[in-house]
């Protein structure tokens, strides 16, 4: 997009949240017509500010989604909003151009972007990616899932400025232009189906981060993905992979794995780039998140020496298999990111046996064939709660002990009781929170607040 051509032009942005509010501003400054618009009211919006948008000038409505979002040219959609909604088909039967907020900010950079997707993983890969970045020197902006959103950032930017951006699949469905100068594929499994239909129709937003990319560009990708692997052929960019093992194709044109307990890259020449037991993160599915990230920065030509410090010192994100303290010789740690069974399997992996295992949360989606050989092998207690809690105690009553709980300061308090010197208390509840807290994060703030409170045995 000429963003020139913006003046004037109508954008409906639907969705008073963190993108909708940034990318409302963004277009507004830029002399665009802007109409925002919200189904719920003022009250129940957290970054709504109605003086705000008074004092810029800025059209919006409250409370409903009025015909007035059709007067335009172009729709801006929230991820909130499903894509056989009905104002997003009348749209389309009108013809309008329906754009994401990730597609509307890129527009407006002009410094290289490093764009993550994947269905696990994306968090911590990008502060990781971002932190080795500022190690380096580099001006650092991280947005999009994760802090401030895209279109927050653009005024922050300048000549040393490097995006690191964590983009979801709901967001990738309205792209055209969008062009990284590096993504990352972390993995893909079954998520979000409800919202894209079919698991292909998943894959194919995501595959959606490599669509305009070049040659100069490059795609890294999981080469331990199936799904991802069989799918190499289909890409137009330079491709890295990374692997736990050494892998050899043809294809792939920079790799990362890891052989004889060491990480490496690979880009014509081998280079070792660390010990994989020096790096301070847990469990494999950490050791690829580093690789993946080693991939990423190499293109910008990072010294291996910053790479391996920053490895060595990075403790990861906020509520995912995050250290909350040690008591009485025990460990506790907050899982709340694992909203699904893909993420407390990795969780499970990250440690060895002993684990005190609080989950449970919304009904949703279960895979208990996937956990049951770690649950098996692993757990030694299950602490069950929230909507889920009934299926959990059925499933593994007979193979793991289980007990169930009507609030998680009782599973957190009962679980502490029980545990012995080298346990380790885990709250990687394996369903979405909505049940009982109003995100991840309240969930796992809740828990820390709990686990903070305990009094040494």
């Amino acid at each position: 997009m000429n963003i020139g051509l913006i003046k004037n032009k109508r954008f409906s942005v639907l969705g008073a949240g963190r993108s909708g509010i940034g990318v409302s501003k963004l277009l507004h400054k830029n002399d665009a017509i802007v109409f925002l618009s919200d189904n719920l009211p003022a009250e129940k919006l957290h970054y709504f500010k109605e003086d705000e948008f008074k004092k810029f000038g800025i059209s919006y409505e409250l409370g409903n989604n009025s015909r007035k979002v059709f007067d335009t040219d172009y729709i801006v959609t929230s991820p909130g909003i499903y894509p056989d909604s009905e104002i997003l088909i009348e749209a389309a039967k009108r013809n309008i151009k329906i754009v994401s907020e990730v597609e509307v900010a890129g527009w407006f950079c002009s410094v290289p972007v490093i764009a993550i997707t994947g269905t696990n993983g994306k968090t911590t890969t990008t502060e990781l990616i971002g932190a080795i970045l500022k190690s380096a020197g580099f001006h650092v902006l991280i947005c999009g899932n994760v802090g401030l959103a895209f279109s927050e950032i653009i005024d922050k930017i300048n000549k040393t400025s490097v995006v690191v951006l964590e983009v979801s699949s709901f967001q990738l469905e309205y792209i055209y232009d969008f062009k990284p100068d590096v993504s990352l594929i972390l993995n893909i499994t079954p998520d979000h189906i409800d919202w894209h239909g079919t698991f292909e129709k998943y894959a194919e937003a995501k595959f959606k981060i490599n669509r305009n990319q070049d040659k100069e560009n490059l795609l890294v990708i999981n080469y331990d993905d199936l799904y991802l692997q069989k799918n190499t052929g289909r890409f137009g960019s330079k491709l890295g992979a990374f692997s736990v093992t050494k892998f050899s194709d043809n294809i792939i044109r920079v790799k990362s794995y890891i052989s004889k307990g060491k990480i490496f890259y690979e880009a014509g020449s081998q280079e070792e780039i660390i010990l994989s037991n020096e790096i301070f993160l847990r469990g494999t599915h950490n050791l690829m998140n580093s690789m993946a990230a080693i991939l990423a920065v190499k293109h910008f030509d990072v010294p291996a020496s910053l790479i391996k410090s920053t490895l060595k010192t990075f403790k990861g994100v906020e509520h995912r298999i995050e250290f909350v303290r040690a008591l009485s010789g025990i460990e506790f740690y907050n899982d709340s990111k694992a909203t699904n069974y893909d993420s407390l399997y990795v969780a499970l992996e990250s440690f060895g046996r002993n684990i005190i295992l609080i989950m449970g949360g919304k009904k949703g989606a279960d895979n208990f064939e996937k956990v049951s050989k770690l649950m098996n092998e692993r757990v030694k207690l299950i602490c069950a709660i929230g909507q889920s809690k009934d299926v959990i105690y059925e499933n593994y009553k007979d193979s793991v002990k289980t007990l169930k709980f009507d609030s998680l300061k009782e599973a957190a308090e009962f679980a502490y009781e029980k545990a012995l010197s080298g346990d380790y208390v885990l709250f990687s509840p394996g369903y979405k929170s909505f049940d009982m807290f109003d995100n991840f994060e309240h969930r796992g703030k809740v828990f820390k607040e709990i686990v903070n409170s305990l009094k040494a045995k």
